[in-house]
């Protein structure tokens, strides 16, 4: 089963079924498995806020979506960090909250 670990989250990790028919994004993965994940615009692809580094695995995510590359080319997500709510995961990846979008009450690591 493929994994996605969440380093500065204590290495915590979600375990998914991956799902061809109706593949879901990492942010619906995280919300499935009850992790606080920030995402202002409620998973819209509206704004970056649900961003994460990619830290391995990126050949694991669907390639990026229209709305990823428009930030990409925008300025508000770099070449190392996607957007939960629109990458799919294919494999295992492991990932984590950049500084500007940790949420406050979560314990985070390193």
């Amino acid at each position: 089963m493929p994994k996605i670990t969440i380093s500065n989250q204590g290495q915590k990790v979600v375990n998914y079924k991956l799902n061809n028919e109706s593949p879901l994004t990492v942010l619906a993965i995280l919300q499935e498995n009850n992790i606080d994940w920030m995402h202002a615009c409620g998973g819209k692809g509206k704004c970056t806020s649900c961003k994460c580094n990619v830290i391995t695995g990126e050949s694991s995510l669907r390639s990026r979506t229209e709305v990823e590359k428009d930030f990409l080319i925008a300025g508000r997500i770099s070449e190392s960090q996607r957007m939960t709510c629109q990458a799919v995961p294919l494999g295992d990846i492991e990932i984590e909250v950049p500084e500007k979008n940790k949420l406050p009450g979560v314990n985070y690591t390193n």
